[in-house]
Parts: C-alpha cells; sequence; structure tokens
C-alpha cells in the first residue's frame, strides 16, 4: 500500500530503500522537459544534492518564471488545494515545500506505475 511520505528525507530514503530512485530522478527529468524547463539531474546524483538542486530549481523559478512554474506544477499534476494550503511569505521556504510537494508527486507516479503494472 502506498504511504505518502512526510518529508523530502523519507522519501528519499523509501525510493532508495525500494530500489525506484533512479526511476524517481527519470520520472522528474522526463516532467521538466514536458514543461519546457530543461533540467538533467544525472542518475549518479545523490538524494541531499537532489534536494537541494530541485529546491534551488523551484525558487528560480517562483522568482523569475512564474508562469512556467506554474505550467510545471501543472504537468506534473501537484494538487492545487496542497499548494494553496502553503505559506508564502518566506519564499526560500515556500521553494523548499514545493519542492517536496513535487518530489511527493513524482515518487506517486513512479511507486504506482512500479507496483501496479
Amino acid at each position: 500500500m502506498f504511504v505518502a511520505p512526510v518529508n523530502t528525507e523519507s522519501l528519499l530514503a523509501q525510493a532508495q530503500a525500494e530500489t525506484l530512485y533512479l526511476s524517481l530522478i527519470e520520472q522528474l527529468n522526463k516532467d521538466f522537459n514536458l514543461a519546457n524547463e530543461g533540467i538533467d539531474f544525472p542518475l549518479s546524483i545523490s538524494p541531499d544534492e537532489l534536494k537541494i538542486q530541485l529546491h534551488e530549481k523551484v525558487y528560480r523559478m517562483i522568482q523569475y518564471k512564474f508562469a512556467e512554474y506554474l505550467n510545471l506544477l501543472y504537468i506534473i499534476d501537484v494538487p492545487e488545494n496542497e499548494i494553496k494550503q502553503l505559506d508564502g511569505s518566506d519564499l526560500v521556504i515556500l521553494a523548499e515545500q514545493v519542492a517536496f510537494l513535487i518530489l511527493k508527486r513524482e515518487w506517486q507516479k513512479v511507486w504506482f506505475r512500479n507496483y501496479y503494472k
């Protein structure tokens, strides 16, 4: 049964434990490219580095490419109600929370595809 992770660290640890970490990276690369936001996380990227780079990318998109950021959320299918619940007063924290929501949705896609193929 799919159990939604509570934070980024537990999500990435779960992905590694289930040997789906590479699939998660591939899904991230695929959806970012679908949104015309070319990002190419190498498959050798560490979970800590992935977390940092994704956070930085989301932060830059919120600041400088807001329309593209919204398009990315739509393509990844991040639940709108979860985005609306976030406090946008601190942009750094907001970007970190959105990066987690992106990872959570991508993890859900990868997990379901793996277990219900």
